[in-house]
């Protein structure tokens, strides 16, 4: 199978499938045997439309949403973090709608094609508040989540509990690596030897609890087309602080999303069997949690624009090299003079500092270093008294170049103008939300 590069830190993976799949609700029903319990345990399993304070002091928790909404899921899991017992242990499982997710602390111009996805009409940008890498979502895999509290937290150890789900499933292979991704050999059965990225995690630590998240790659009949939505046309010209991507061959591990569910809250449960006493909740959640104001809170950050792109740390962006970003760039076929450059400092996603020369202009002979300062000036962030030009506000960078020189004497020749505006175009588009 040709492998697809795909971009990742501890991020995990997100792909296709077809669907959601949980476990069905039931009342009072005792637990399979086959999880080896050394006692008779009940497990009490239905439908929330709240989340209680009673459900969140339980010593052990299970929650499983019928929301393919990723603002919704991300704030859910925020809502557990935030309100769940500090001495419990929740596990929650999620299956998102198509949608690329970039890190708490990385830049989307960087990470993400933004012109493929204005482009597309169901694959939304989400910005989530853990750290880690860019990913794709989508019905493809099932993302879990583990809450416990710190002294039990390290790395590896709920990773390690996807890889038994895994091998009880088969993939025999599977394990977690030195980067904490759960990786498989060749199919995972014993046929072939190149290592396939399957799963990875992010983390967020607070001070009562330990949140690691990460993803199980199922059966994605989209893989040859990810790729796409996380090469940026930007990446080549930008210096970013924050957390940068790393590429990884990845592939399915064609197990049954149902199957793969039950397993891993199998699992879940017997590593936590002798904290759960009498009973245990699962819970399936969905829709109506956005009732519940701590969580509609939650969405309304996480679909805000400032959010999803002020977050993003400093970068410089520079058409030439640099000393600080000495990296050869792709020739540019644009209607400017030979000397052309142009340079931007940013800090949550707002315009600092700019520096544009080398551009053609049409008018009375006169200095046109002087009209590249003004467009320079313009795009500059002057006193702490004015307000910065907000790089996700700009719409058409023709307009704004247009604007920089309006009643002077000289302008950007026609032809100059076009053909860099529609390069910034691409490389800064607006905002892109749905």
């Amino acid at each position: 199978m040709a492998a697809l590069l795909l971009r990742s830190t501890t991020g995990g993976i997100r792909c296709l499938t077809k669907g959601p799949a949980f476990i069905s609700t039931t009342t009072t029903t005792t637990i399979s045997s086959r999880l080896g319990f050394s006692r008779l345990t009940k497990l009490r399993r239905s439908y929330s439309t709240t989340i209680s304070q009673d459900l969140l002091n339980k010593k052990v928790q299970v929650y499983q949403s019928t929301s393919n909404d990723p603002y919704l899921n991300l704030s859910i899991e925020h809502h557990l973090l935030q309100h769940s017992h500090p001495d419990s242990y929740v596990l929650f499982l999620y299956i998102n709608d198509p949608c690329v997710v970039i890190g708490r602390n990385q830049n989307p111009w960087l990470e993400v094609n933004l012109p493929a996805l204005q482009e597309t009409e169901d694959i939304k940008l989400v910005r989530r508040r853990s750290g880690g890498g860019t990913v794709f979502h989508d019905h493809g895999n099932v993302n879990w989540s583990v809450i416990c509290p710190p002294a039990v937290f390290d790395r590896d150890r709920h990773a390690e509990m996807v890889v038994r789900a895994l091998k009880d499933l088969g993939v025999t292979t599977a394990k977690v690596n030195e980067r904490h991704d759960i990786v498989i050999a060749g199919d995972g059965r014993g046929n072939g030897k190149d290592v396939f990225k399957v799963s990875g995690s992010a983390y967020k630590l607070t001070r009562l609890r330990s949140l690691h998240h990460g993803t199980c790659l199922l059966n994605s009949p989209q893989l040859k087309n990810i790729g796409k939505f996380l090469r940026s046309p930007g990446e080549p010209y930008i210096k970013a602080r924050g957390v940068e991507s790393v590429r990884s061959p990845i592939r399915n591990v064609d197990v049954d999303t149902q199957e793969f569910n039950k397993r891993v809250v199998d699992e879940f449960l017997a590593m936590y069997e002798e904290q759960f006493g009498e009973d245990v909740t699962v819970e399936r959640v969905g829709e109506d949690l956005k009732d519940m104001s701590n969580i509609r809170k939650g969405m309304d950050e996480l679909t805000s624009i400032p959010w999803i792109y002020g977050q993003t740390p400093q970068f410089t962006f520079s058409s030439r090299p640099t000393e600080d970003d000495p990296r050869e760039r792709p020739p540019l076929d644009l209607d400017v003079q030979s000397d052309f450059n142009i340079e931007f400092t940013l800090r949550h996603g707002e315009i600092q500092t700019a520096n544009v020369s080398g551009l053609k202009y049409e008018g009375p002979a006169t200095d046109k270093d002087f009209y590249d300062g003004m467009i320079s000036k313009a795009l500059a962030k002057g006193s702490d008294d004015e307000s910065a030009v907000k790089l996700y506000e700009i719409k058409d960078w023709a307009a704004v170049l247009k604007s920089a020189t309006a009643g002077q004497g000289l302008k950007v020749s026609d032809s100059s103008l076009n053909s860099l505006s529609e390069w910034l175009n691409k490389v800064f588009p607006g905002s892109h939300f749905r």
